[in-house]
């Protein structure tokens, strides 16, 4: 039971963390370091939830949850008899478990199909430009500006977008785009989309989900101003917003319209950097949460 009890409290933990996270203003002037930490939140609520109810289902095996995981599946028998509520809890413990994996799964699986369809389509429909070096442009009049990840990564642009913005304009919003592609965002937003699709009803999973893609903007517009005027981004940014930026394709990462003004603001006015011991106090948090759920799945009673 300490071992159930414990994984219930980190799960409870885990939950009210994330509700009071999706609130916090500091996320802003650390971006990187928010979503390591959101990631954290998000593996151990995971295997604290599940572990919680798995670790009371083997309590009667007086072991840990894997041990008395292999134990049941080698089909030992107990120390002490099973009662309805410790096979309850095994069949709820397995099916959030399962449930959990198989979406993660089947959102990395339609992603991917998803994008390969997507390449073919821009095989077809677009063209490169000598003036931009490996973008491919699509012909048409609406605004776009997106990529394609993955191991064969694309950077897509739209005539309307070569005609709205100025040289400087596009070179920002190439570098923004490259940055999303290089540390590989689409991997970082798989878990949480395919959490919205196991819990379409929480409103704490849909406000991380949007947290984070506000991050992961906010990520790549700091990558983007190493090497870019940060007033460039911005006014690329607004001129996307004023002109009724084109839908990103689903599967892509693009412009998003709702978090366009905070983007511009922190490019304009951008806030003083997070302390040092700030952000050495949060990846250490991190650290401990991903460490804490499998140290009590393997714990030994």
């Amino acid at each position: 039971m300490i071992t159930a009890a414990a994984l219930a409290a980190l799960a409870l933990a885990c939950a009210v963390g994330s509700w009071r996270f999706t609130t916090a203003r500091w996320t802003s002037r650390a971006p990187r370091i928010a979503i390591i930490l959101w990631q954290s939140l998000g593996v151990t609520w995971g295997l604290a939830t599940t572990g919680a109810m798995l670790a009371y289902a083997v309590e009667p095996y007086g072991m840990g949850v894997l041990p008395g995981l292999i134990a049941f599946a080698d089909g030992r028998a107990p120390g002490e008899p099973w009662d309805a509520l410790h096979v309850l809890a095994m069949v709820a413990g397995l099916t959030a478990l399962t449930v959990l994996v198989a979406v993660l799964l089947t959102a990395g699986v339609q992603t991917l199909r998803t994008r390969r369809r997507h390449r073919m389509l821009l095989a077809l429909i677009s063209h490169d430009n000598p003036v931009l070096p490996g973008v491919r442009v699509l012909d048409h009049p609406g605004a776009a500006a997106y990529c394609v990840p993955g191991l064969r990564s694309q950077v897509v642009v739209s005539e309307g977008a070569l005609k709205l913005l100025s040289q400087d304009e596009m070179a920002a919003v190439l570098a923004h785009e490259a940055a999303h592609v290089r540390e590989r965002h689409d991997l970082v937003l798989l878990p949480f989309a395919a959490l919205r699709r196991a819990l379409p009803w929480s409103k704490v999973v849909s406000d991380a989900q949007s947290q984070v893609e506000l991050l992961v903007e906010m990520a790549a517009d700091d990558r983007a101003r190493r090497y870019c005027s940060p007033r460039r981004l911005a006014t690329a940014l607004l001129r996307f917003g004023t002109a009724g930026a084109m839908p990103t394709p689903q599967g892509m990462l693009g412009v998003h319209a709702n978090s366009l003004m905070a983007r511009v603001d922190r490019l304009v006015k951008p806030a003083p950097e997070l302390p040092i011991r700030l952000r050495y106090g949060m990846l250490a948090l991190s650290v401990t949460l991903l460490t804490s759920a499998p140290f009590l799945w393997v714990y030994q009673p």
